[in-house]
């Protein structure tokens, strides 16, 4: 169900576990949720080296996530590879009555 301001429930806060990631779909966008230290992450799950979905298996160091198929790391927040290296989309996130939200759009190619 989508709401006014185009957020989407995902799924409850106790669905997620400390540093595990759950993958969700939110208008046919993969995304890879993380919970780290209470903040709640939301990353676009297809890492664009191979194009694999496999982000929310990621690992978590710090404030970044490692794709698990060829290690490469994106900040948590911004989705950027190190330094300033595009990466992953990032999704706003709330949480109202223990259920979390994702506003999440696909974007559209322009050629």
């Amino acid at each position: 169900m989508i709401s006014d301001d185009g957020f989407v429930k995902v799924c409850g806060i106790d669905d997620l576990d400390e540093r595990i990631g759950k993958r969700v779909f939110v208008n046919d966008v993969d995304i890879a949720l993380f919970l780290v230290d209470g903040k709640i992450y939301a990353l676009k799950n297809i890492c664009p080296h191979q194009h694999v979905a496999k982000i929310y298996e990621g690992f978590i160091t710090g404030n970044r996530v490692a794709c698990p198929i060829h290690g490469w790391e994106f900040d948590l927040q911004t989705g950027k590879l190190g330094g300033e290296r595009r990466g992953l989309d990032t999704y706003e996130v709330k949480v109202i009555n223990e259920y979390v939200y994702v506003k999440a759009e696909e974007k559209e190619l322009n050629w």
